[in-house]
């Protein structure tokens, strides 16, 4: 049998998540001796393929079909080739695409479906575990059947690394195109903002502790000295001082930056649940008992106001 998972990519690019996957499925072919294959559909297929040719990865099919997600043609690929591979485990991405089409996978597939699951283990089943209320407690969910679909939390996971001289084979999906009842007909983004918070590299985020509205100046300047993007923490959104896109954590968006830095955060849970997947962290607090320092790489117990305008001279020039 084998693990399967589906790879993510929107407007010509491969999305962080898709490398997230193979790592979650090079784990689980691990502990179930299973062979591990992923799948790429629409788009750029031949790039997407060579960019998934990662350690753990016995074959990328491609399918090409389509150049962005369209739900009933994903249904069709994911069913057909798992029906093709007869898989123990489909993985997928809890994304808005991934949760778009995941349940219609499972159910074409006959499988139980285990949503927003944060970690993995396979013993003699497969045990998922997911957060509640506000990422508080977590759950383990026995698995009780021989094969089982899941998507899995962005962020999660370390990005699969290295090449593995994987297969990369075209799949051919025999499309009903009487079942296709959706159409893409353009891409905008939700809220009309003009950042992705996703794609930076380095986030400059801000919290309450800031203070005043006329104060983000102070975190914008080191942005800019950092080469960095602003994001921040939910009150600063409930407040309406920056666009809801800026806003990491349960209810806002997932980053994973090689560099985190938190000004004036606290970390609560709902905070650091989607941003605990940055490669550095660094925090600036004048609380030593902060939430944050828990996670952080290296914190700094001192007052914002005098640690941001030094790092503005230090990084600035």
């Amino acid at each position: 049998m084998t693990v399967l998972t589906v790879a993510e990519h929107r407007r010509g690019e491969l999305r962080p998540v898709s490398l997230e996957l193979l790592s979650v499925g090079r784990l689980l072919a691990e502990e179930t001796g299973d062979e591990h294959h992923t799948v790429v559909i629409g788009g750029d297929v031949e790039t997407f393929g060579r960019k998934l040719d990662r350690e753990g990865v016995e074959t990328v099919y491609t399918v090409d079909e389509g150049e962005e997600f369209n739900h009933d043609v994903y249904v069709q690929a994911v069913t057909q080739l798992a029906e093709a591979l007869d898989p123990s485990l489909v993985v997928m991405p809890n994304t808005v695409n991934g949760l778009d089409y995941a349940p219609a996978v499972a159910s074409d597939l006959g499988l139980p479906l285990v949503t927003d699951v944060v970690d993995v283990d396979y013993g003699e089943r497969l045990t998922a575990t997911r957060e509640l209320y506000g990422s508080k407690t977590e759950t383990t969910i026995d698995v009780h059947a021989e094969a089982a679909a899941l998507t899995v939390r962005p962020g999660e996971w370390p990005a699969a690394e290295g090449v593995n001289g994987s297969s990369v084979e075209p799949f051919e999906v025999d499309v009903d195109e009487s079942a296709v009842r959706s159409t893409v007909t353009g891409f905008e983004e939700v809220g009309g903002g003009d950042v992705d918070i996703t794609d930076a590299d380095v986030l400059v985020s801000v919290g309450r502790g800031i203070g005043e509205e006329e104060n983000l100046d102070l975190v914008f300047d080191l942005a800019e000295a950092l080469d960095a993007t602003v994001s921040a923490s939910r009150p600063l959104i409930d407040n309406g001082w920056l666009e809801k896109d800026r806003q990491v954590g349960q209810s806002g968006k997932v980053v994973t930056p090689d560099v985190y830095i938190a000004v004036g955060i606290s970390g609560a849970v709902q905070h650091v649940a989607g941003m605990k997947g940055a490669d550095t962290i660094v925090a600036i607090n004048t609380d030593p008992n902060a939430p944050i320092f828990d996670i952080a790489d290296y914190g700094i117990v001192d007052d914002l106001f005098d640690v941001v305008p030094a790092l503005i001279e230090e990084f600035g020039g």
